[in-house]
């Protein structure tokens, strides 16, 4: 229960979603001067900020570079580019500047497939584990 006594009331708190809409929606960083844009990570950081937290023991090599391949198609596919087939697919990925490697995996799936719903399913049809 709200008794109207914090630092901010109704109003502020709504301006402060206006600011905020603008980077909620885009997806990159939205700031007009580059000073003011966040740090990349340095190149001593630890894997985990690069890529997906290992699944606790999970020591197949198999099972760390589906889930690293998982990773990195939900992460240059949106979500409303779904449903989608190969073609689609890889048109999202040369559109978000994916690696060429990823493009390659999606060059192996099957041709004239049905519209696949999501990254799960990308991964099912190329034969590794869509869960992992």
């Amino acid at each position: 229960m709200q008794r109207g006594s914090g630092r901010q009331n109704v109003h502020s708190d709504d301006e402060a979603k206006r600011e905020m809409q603008g980077r909620l929606k885009s997806g990159h960083i939205t700031r007009a001067e580059e000073w003011d844009d966040p740090e990349p990570g340095a190149d001593d950081d630890p894997a985990v900020a690069e890529g997906p937290v290992p699944v606790p023991g999970a020591a197949d090599e198999a099972e760390a570079q589906d889930e690293a391949l998982r990773f990195d198609l939900a992460r240059h596919l949106r979500r409303t580019v779904f449903p989608a087939d190969r073609a689609g697919l890889e048109r999202e990925l040369a559109d978000e500047h994916a690696p060429d490697s990823l493009l390659e995996t999606v060059r192996e799936l099957p041709e004239g497939e049905t519209a696949y719903r999501n990254v799960q399913e990308v991964m099912a049809a190329l034969g590794r584990r869509p869960d992992a």
